[in-house]
């Protein structure tokens, strides 16, 4: 090392460079198991004996040294030797007071151990030792340290300052200012140089300062962010398990276990709840590269998951007796609930605030439809803070707030396959969830949060989104390379001449808090009531509309049918009397008899148009896949003609598609539609008379259309087939009335006469298919050189088979 790098660095650090190698592997410091260390600290020493019959088990090498005998000796041999009867049955019955049924397995549960004042009698008289207990499977550990100088320790002394910080702590009014509290009573407490709370982002996430109390002259650290690799995974599973851990040396040697390992195991004995614990050169390192001798930490639970932690440094090495330890394991647990207590006081508040506006919500909601929910001033969005909300429902897609971003529908219906039906879903870093950059879910337009109801196993569902919300954060190391280049090589470094690093986070929006997701929930269950609600009141109405049809059509049928007889009857008659007593009967009176003849002749073909209008609804359709030019060719057998009397030339574009359908009915469409196109040509003299049929892919009713293509409501578009001509045309105002049964627009003497019937029987004919039929007049511009009148266009849809649709 060259002597300018080697003059500012202390003997201890000198020293820590040496005793490691010269790379650094974060992925191993990740996977260490770090409670199979095989070693306690040095300044105590372990003895883990067999629960039943007192057995030496493991032993840790420094026995002699802490406890006047060599581990060789104590190594199988009753532990009654060297504690007595007495103390044994003290250390058992320890245990037992503070393990539940569960803390024998020494990875499931909170670590529990017993404090007690143990004497062991050497050559030098008696010695006093503070031994920490805690049963590990079938044996019972014990932790011996000597008792510090200063004489025994008495409770009325130490318990006003416990009280005086537990007072202070219950005085707080917010998670800052009950950290603030904390770390000011536990520096008083332990003496530290510097002790700050830390909280995590999450589970996994890095940890941010968020209270700090500190000697003079050491460099501030509030609010810096630490990578989440400062603190790997399974040190938070230990944390989670023990309420506090202290190092009281960086540089301390550690004394090994004898045996290594264990014969029924094959590993070292499991220490996770040991106090004694001996630390990872990883930590070790660590500790030492941001100037720290001693260190404690303090764990702070909430639902049992790890919230953050009180973290003490020392610039000097410090052991805590078992008592201060215990009072800060106390403080730990109160501030615990301290913290819980106040969160869920503000989880409180706001869950109040967001029922009112819960309430407000489905007072809009109860009475309308689901469109109605997404319509300005619903609420919807608001009620949760978003910025937009969208409801899936069928084929419909129903929005509220800012515009929807493009590629979300098809991730919703994807995340709520995989999701419960009533739970809800949420995340605040949706890109990360989907393996994502943020700038790759930018790029495909999608959010930074979502939180997701899934109605039902069909898709419906009702989801609200929040854009991304770019959050600048100082970092004490670069969050990106937690492990640096030193003077003895690759080090864990988290922090490297007071430098800051300043890093914006992407990709995250801001957190659905737990208020959100409990009245979405509570949305979810007033909405699915409703849904039910509507759809068996729909149900109902179906049903009884169906009734309705059924008795309408038999009616119009018998009706039809039965009121022929007698017209034919009054017919025959006023033919007979015409025949036989015509050379009698005055002019009038033949003239009123031959009308009786002509509207007896004209209600039959009206009965005839009705009888053939109710079975449109009860024939069943035979649908097959055919060709529209060879159906168009048949109806032109009927219509052909009747075009050419009125001088109308047909005018086929392109090739027309095939669609499924049945060909009989679609026949008769075009057959109605190629001779209402020869009724209402135009007038003579008023240029050439033309129809047009044509098939184009097309927008919904209502949207702008170009022949070959045109978005629709929905994005997409279908084929319809279209029958224009540059006839009379039909005003918007007349145009559903020609769609009516029995309605004409001009006398029945006009225009080729006809019953009025012919678009009714088309747009039943259409619907039974499953189609749409609509009008547009004018459907020849100006100056589209065609001459005639404005024009009629008849557009229709009608299913497409799957080979047909592109």
């Amino acid at each position: 090392m060259p002597d300018d790098v080697q003059g500012w660095l202390t003997p201890r650090a000198v020293a820590a460079e040496a005793g490691v190698s010269q790379e650094f592997d974060l992925s191993q410091c990740v996977r260490e198991p770090i409670h199979l260390l095989g070693g306690v600290q040095s300044y105590g020493a372990l003895i883990a004996a067999r629960w039943d019959d007192a057995v030496v088990d493991t032993v840790s090498r420094n026995a002699a040294e802490v406890l006047g005998r060599a581990a060789g000796e104590l190594l199988g041999r009753p532990v009654t030797e060297l504690i007595g009867d007495e103390q044994w049955a003290q250390a058992r019955e320890s245990a037992e007071a503070v393990t539940d049924s569960g803390a024998a397995a020494p990875q499931e549960g909170p670590a529990s151990s017993g404090v007690l004042p143990l004497t062991l009698e050497g050559e030098g008289g008696p010695r006093l030792f503070d031994a920490t207990v805690h049963r590990n499977g079938d044996l019972l550990v014990l932790e011996f340290e000597p008792r510090a100088e200063g004489g025994p320790f008495v409770f009325q002394n130490f318990y006003p300052r416990v009280r005086r910080a537990l007072q202070t702590l219950q005085g707080a009014t917010d998670v800052a200012e009950c950290c603030a509290a904390a770390v000011r009573e536990i520096r008083t407490l332990t003496g530290y140089d510097r002790v700050v709370a830390y909280r995590f982002d999450g589970r996994d996430g890095p940890g941010q300062v968020i209270a700090e109390d500190r000697s003079e002259g050491r460099e501030p650290w509030l609010d810096l962010w630490f990578p989440a690799s400062d603190i790997p995974p399974q040190a938070r599973r230990l944390y989670a398990r023990n309420w506090i851990r202290v190092i009281g040396d960086v540089d301390d040697r550690t004394a090994g276990l004898v045996p290594e390992l264990r014969a029924d195991t094959g590993e070292p004995l499991d220490l996770s709840a040991s106090v004694l614990r001996t630390v990872s050169g990883y930590h070790l390192e660590y500790l030492r590269n941001i100037g720290v001798a001693s260190s404690m930490s303090v764990s702070l639970l909430h639902d049992g998951e790890l919230w953050g932690l009180i973290a003490c440094h020392g610039d000097d090495p410090r052991r805590l007796s078992p008592e201060v330890r215990a009072a800060c394991e106390f403080f730990g647990i109160a501030l615990s609930l301290q913290l819980a207590a106040v969160a869920g006081r503000e989880e409180a508040d706001e869950l109040a605030r967001n029922r009112r506006a819960l309430a407000s919500v489905l007072a809009r909601l109860t009475s309308g439809a689901p469109d109605d929910w997404m319509r300005p001033g619903s609420g919807l969005v608001e009620l949760l803070d978003a910025d937009g909300a969208v409801l899936l429902r069928g084929t419909e897609t129903l929005t509220a707030g800012a515009p929807l971003p493009d590629a979300l529908p098809g991730l919703l219906a994807r995340l709520a396959q995989d999701g419960s039906v009533g739970e809800v879903w949420s995340s605040d870093r949706l890109p990360e969830v989907l393996g994502l950059e943020p700038e790759e879910a930018e790029a495909e337009g999608l959010p930074a949060g979502l939180l997701l109801l899934p109605f039902n196993r069909d898709g419906d569902l009702l989801a609200w989104w929040r854009r991304e919300q770019p959050a600048p954060r100082e970092w004490a190391a670069d969050p990106s390379r937690p492990v640096r280049t030193g003077p003895g090589g690759e080090r864990l470094t988290p922090r490297g001449s007071a430098a800051v690093y300043r890093a914006t986070v992407r990709g995250r929006s801001a957190p659905w808090s737990p208020a959100q997701r409990v009245v979405a929930g509570e949305l979810w269950r007033e909405v699915s009531g409703l849904l039910t609600r509507q759809v068996v009141a729909l149900e109902a109405r179906n049903t009884e509309l169906a009734r309705t049809n059924e008795d309408l059509d038999s009616f119009a049928h018998a009706a039809a049918h039965d009121l022929k007889e007698p017209l034919r009857g009054i017919s025959n008659a006023a033919a007979f009397i015409v025949e036989d007593a015509g050379t009698v009967l005055d002019a009038t009176s033949l003239r009123r008899l031959t009308t009786v003849r002509r509207l007896a002749e004209r209600m039959d073909g009206l009965l005839d148009s009705l009888l053939h209008f109710s079975r449109l609804g009860q024939v069943g359709l035979e649908r097959e896949a055919l060709s529209v030019d060879e159906v168009l060719d048949d109806a032109l057998v009927v219509a052909g003609g009747r075009l050419a009397e009125q001088g109308v030339t047909l005018v086929r574009p392109a090739a027309l598609p095939r669609l499924r359908a049945d060909r009989e009915r679609l026949r008769e469409v075009l057959e109605n539609l190629l001779v209402n196109a020869a009724k209402y040509a135009a007038d003579e003299g008023a240029g050439e008379r033309r129809v047009w049929v044509e098939a184009v892919r097309t927008a919904a009713p209502g949207q702008a259309r170009e022949e070959g293509g045109g978005a629709g409501a929905d994005g997409g578009t279908v084929t319809a087939l279209v029958v224009r001509d540059n006839g009379i045309g039909i005003p918007p105002g007349q145009q559903a009335d020609v769609l009516q049964l029995f309605r004409r627009l001009h006398r029945r003497d006009e225009r080729g006469g006809g019953s009025g019937v012919g678009l009714a029987v088309v747009k039943r004919i259409v619907e039974r298919h499953g189609g749409r039929l609509w009008l547009e007049s004018p459907a020849v511009a100006p100056d589209a050189g065609c001459g005639g009148g404005p024009g009629t266009a008849v557009w229709f849809t009608l299913e497409e088979p799957p080979e047909a649709r592109p």
